[in-house]
Parts: structure tokens; C-alpha cells; sequence
């Protein structure tokens, strides 16, 4: 129904104005009683052989909601009867910010992508810990935290602490972001010593609580085989929980998308189908580097059953979806719970 008959009125309309009218639009209708369970019902793959431990804590299922969705942690209840296993909120930052200028998210439906240039806009940490303390929803929760755009990045590491020690106590594991191409000089922080100082200080942190907490770096599909040689290095010597590959990619090669309509878009992070080769190379040049230990999660063109079924195989522990979810809407999960029982994995 969705592809049928939701999906063609929703890309009438503007996608960021038709995001937020569909967080409305889930929140009324779960207001109806019963309806969280009809969707449930409808959605939600309850199988024990679904469940892996990671990073210490069960999943009910491998199939997370990446960043960028929930920003703010306002979706919780909303999202957790559609099936996923988790969901990553953010990212987040320290201080609020309204993010690039508007209109900043595009679809390429012949790609099957996006492109969004949003730029960390968000309420700031202090606003999604109080929405925290308000879910009911029993889902495992992520905290994507990034640094504000007006903090320099010799200053970052402060941005990153922040966010850390503010939502240590609200969620379940932590994402260190440092690979968006849409805040200024961001991508600079991949950067072999200033990524190890960042780290180890999240790690001094981390250390200092009486019960750690998982953390992990998400990268992005454009680092060289030298760059990705370097994360590898970073994970061992840091002793960070794992990795999410990858974040979306600054490269426009292979689109089927008009070209002078790429090119009008302009800048920012691509999303979707295209991306989906080269996150599986990835991750399966990370797990054979960094053996079976280190948690790695997939994510980047997962738009079919089949395609969430590839990372795996690549050496993904757990996958997450965002320009799927949206392209084939809350099916995707159930099916890719399927697909993963009937294949074994």
C-alpha cells in the first residue's frame, strides 16, 4: 500500500516538509488505541533466532533506523512498532542549530536516492534528553553526536565531551560522527591524529563511569584504501567498541539522474542505491582487517531484502536503513527480517 498509493502523494510535495508531516501523522495515528499493536501485528518479526548480542546488549532484531531520521529523539514510541530493532537518534549536537539553508534534502527517484545537505540541524542535546526521559517505547536507542558548525575544530573535542557526559545515562550506545560532508570542515577530523585524540579522550571518559558504554565511529565511503588502513589502526589502538560504514558519499558517479539536475542540486551527501557497492566493499575490507571482535554495523543503499542480506555477508553484525525506509516504506523491515531467518544468518 505504501509504494501504491502513499509513497506517489508524499514525493509530490517537498521532502523535508513531508518528513515532518509524516511525524505528525504517525503520532495521531498511534494515538488511536490499538493501533500500535494492528501495526505490530502487522510489521514487527518476533522470532528468537532474529536476536544477536553486540556490543554487549540483545538486539531483537539486526535492522536499526540510521541517524538523521529521528534527529531529536521525538519518535521513539512512533518508530518501535514498525519493527526495527533500534533506532540511532541525531545527530546531535551541544547547543542547537538551525542547520544550512532551506531547501536542503532532494530525491533522485531514477537512483532510487537522496541528497541533503542538512547540517547537524537540531534542537541540541539538552532538548532530546528531555524527550528521552519521556518515551515509553523499550527499544535500544543510539546517540549520534556530532560538533556545532561555529566550533572550530581544534575546539571539537569539547562539542563531542559534551554530548557524551549529557546523554550517558539515556542511551545505549554512542556514534562518534566526524564524516558528514555538510558542516564545514567536519571531515577534516578523520584525520589519523586528530580522530585518535578525540577517541581516546571519549575512551578517558567512558573509562571513568562505573558501567561503560559501547562506543563507535561512523566513516564514510570516500576515505582511500590508505585512510581506511589508518581507521583500522585508530580501532585497535583506541579500543573503541566498533564501527558504522558508512555515512553518505560526496561522489556523483553513476547517476542515472539528469545531469544538470545533479549539478543545480549542488553540494551534499548522497543517500540511497548508489551507494550501496561501494559501503559493502567497506565493510568487508574492515572485517577482514579487524577480524571477528570489533562490532561493525552496514548501512549505505539498503534498499531490497537482498541488498541487507549482502552486508551481512560482507561481515556486517548489524545493518541499519534511512533512503530505503523512505523509498519502500516499514515492509522493508519485516521483509529484511525474513529474508534474514530464511537465509540462516
Amino acid at each position: 500500500m505504501y509504494k501504491i498509493l502513499i509513497r506517489p502523494i508524499f514525493f509530490l510535495f517537498d521532502p523535508e516538509k513531508i518528513h515532518n508531516f509524516s511525524v505528525v501523522l504517525l503520532r495521531l495515528i498511534f494515538f488511536i488505541p490499538g493501533s500500535k499493536a494492528i501495526a505490530r501485528a502487522i510489521f514487527k518479526v518476533d522470532d528468537p533466532a532474529l536476536k544477536r548480542t553486540v556490543l554487549g546488549i540483545e538486539f531483537p532484531n539486526p535492522v536499526g533506523l540510521a541517524a538523521g531520521f529521528d534527529k531529536e529523539a521525538r519518535m521513539i514510541d512512533q518508530l518501535e512498532p514498525l519493527g526495527f530493532g533500534a533506532v540511532e537518534i541525531g545527530t546531535l549536537t551541544p547547543k542547537g542549530q538551525p542547520g544550512n539553508d532551506k531547501p536542503r534534502v532532494f530525491r533522485l527517484p531514477e537512483d532510487k536516492a537522496l541528497i541533503n545537505r542538512m547540517g547537524f540541524n537540531n534542537e541540541g542535546v539538552d532538548e532530546a534528553i528531555k524527550l528521552l526521559g519521556k518515551r515509553n517505547a523499550k527499544i535500544i536507542v543510539g546517540g549520534n553526536i556530532g560538533k556545532n558548525k561555529v566550533t572550530p575544530n581544534d575546539q571539537a573535542i569539547r562539542d563531542y565531551e559534551y554530548s557524551f557526559e549529557a546523554l550517558f545515562t539515556e542511551v545505549d550506545y554512542f556514534v562518534v560522527n566526524v564524516s558528514s560532508p555538510n558542516t564545514p570542515n567536519l571531515r577534516e577530523l578523520q584525520s589519523k591524529e586528530p580522530l585518535k585524540e578525540l577517541l581516546n579522550r571519549l575512551q578517558e571518559r567512558n573509562r571513568e563511569k562505573e558501567i561503560q558504554k559501547p562506543i563507535l565511529l561512523k566513516i564514510a565511503p570516500d576515505l582511500t584504501d590508505g585512510q581506511l588502513e589508518d581507521i583500522v589502526e585508530i580501532v585497535k589502538e583506541t579500543g573503541i567498541a566498533g564501527l558504522i560504514a558508512t555515512n553518505t558519499t560526496i561522489s556523483r558517479d553513476g547517476l542515472q539522474a539528469n545531469k544538470e539536475r545533479v549539478e543545480e542540486i549542488g553540494a551534499g551527501g548522497l543517500s540511497g542505491k548508489p551507494l550501496a557497492g561501494r559501503a559493502t566493499e567497506v565493510i568487508s575490507y574492515l572485517r577482514r582487517s579487524l577480524g571477528s571482535e570489533i562490532c561493525i554495523i552496514g548501512v549505505g543503499g539498503i534498499m531490497t531484502p537482498e541488498d541487507a542480506i549482502e552486508k551481512l555477508k560482507a561481515g556486517a553484525d548489524l545493518i541499519q536503513i534511512y533512503t530505503g525506509f523512505i523509498y519502500e516504506g516499514p515492509s522493508l523491515i519485516k521483509n529484511i527480517n525474513k529474508a534474514v531467518l530464511k537465509a540462516g544468518l
